[in-house]
């Protein structure tokens, strides 16, 4: 059975009043005093933020289990601050971030400017093992007309600089701005992916492998794809579910590639109108079915994915819960609609982001 991994990115607020801290320093320093074990957390790229990234889990309710501790753990060592942690996309008040300490964000700093200074941004990247690069690069061609469902379904980033940016997911937008960011064209072998890389780093606008953004990718330290178009979702039962999702789209597209089936032949532009929609209106409107590319409602096309990758999801053992879940989410709402409806009832944005650290801590 593939085996599946995590990295979620949180956000650093004050307890009580909501306004992102740049702590992270401090909070990375607690989480190792306290002996962890190999520590699951890293710096971002700015002080506001911190990542942590669960191991590789073959069963659905061991990667639950972890998620959970971890955000914990992060919680916990973020309140012996007076701070906490909330898995928000972005920031729903204003902040003007602060660059981490890493002679890497100083770079980025110097070379991107603004793009670096408003990156913060927080994402969900979920890796699933693969056999090898052929068969890799033959996932990544299969499953990208379903990364907009994926990103429709995590949505959970409303508010930027303490206003209504009337987008379901407004960190997809600010996290295009990376010039190598976003969907790619089909590459038909992993010889061709490796070229389209190396082609990209020689024009020296990237530094290294680890800023080919793309919405998908082959990892470059682990044997995974890597799917990195979701935000970090509020409810970690969200992030369950969205990495059992990609296991199955994982799992039906190396099996399609096997059997000879040829992969959706739409371009990248076409690929980006569905991004654009699904970070616009989430699951509120309609989003792009990745059979025809058009707008169709999205329970629709939430739907025509849990067709697509039924029977994966059969043979792992987790239809029944990606099921149950879907159902909870559609009763409950994305995290984007969660964060408006604590809105409307409160009045305000600092209740909002507390509330959220709340639901982050568990």
């Amino acid at each position: 059975m593939r085996t599946v991994g995590v990295e979620e990115e949180l956000l650093l607020v004050d307890a009580e009043s909501g306004e992102p801290q740049a702590l992270s320093t401090a909070v990375l320093a607690l989480t190792e005093r306290r002996g962890a074990g190999d520590s699951p957390f890293d710096p971002e790229l700015h002080r506001e933020q911190l990542e942590f990234a669960t191991a590789p889990q073959s069963d659905m309710t061991e990667l639950a289990r972890e998620i959970r501790r971890w955000r914990a753990e992060a919680a916990r060592s973020a309140g012996d601050l007076g701070a906490a942690v909330a898995a928000l996309g972005t920031s729903p008040l204003p902040v003007s971030p602060s660059i981490g300490t890493g002679e890497r964000h100083r770079w980025l700093a110097e070379r991107f400017g603004l793009t670096t200074e408003e990156q913060l941004t927080c994402g969900c990247h979920v890796h699933v093992s693969v056999e090898s690069d052929e068969e890799g690069v033959a996932v990544l061609d299969r499953l990208r007309p379903w990364l907009s469902v994926l990103l429709a379904l995590s949505s959970n980033s409303p508010f930027w600089q303490g206003r209504d940016s009337s987008y379901s997911s407004y960190r997809s937008m600010v996290w295009g701005r990376w010039p190598s960011s976003g969907p790619a064209d089909l590459y038909g072998s992993a010889d061709r992916y490796h070229e389209r890389v190396q082609a990209l780093l020689d024009t020296e606008v990237l530094r290294d492998r680890g800023m080919i953004y793309f919405d998908a990718r082959l990892s470059h330290r682990y044997p995974t794809v890597e799917i990195r178009v979701a935000d970090v979702c509020l409810d970690p039962s969200d992030t369950v579910l969205l990495a059992t999702l990609v296991r199955g789209l994982v799992e039906t597209a190396a099996r399609e590639w096997r059997s000879g089936g040829e992969p959706a032949p739409f371009g990248s532009a076409v690929l980006r109108m569905a991004a654009w929609q699904a970070g616009r209106t989430g699951l509120e409107d309609r989003l792009l079915h990745p059979h025809t590319m058009r707008p169709e409602p999205a329970e629709d096309v939430v739907q025509a994915l849990l067709a697509h990758v039924r029977d994966a999801l059969g043979d792992h053992g987790d239809l029944a819960s990606a099921r149950a879940a879907l159902t909870e989410l559609r009763r409950r709402g994305t995290g984007a609609r969660v964060q408006r409806d604590l809105l409307q009832r409160t009045g305000s944005l600092r209740s909002l982001v507390t509330d959220c650290a709340a639901k982050t801590r568990g």
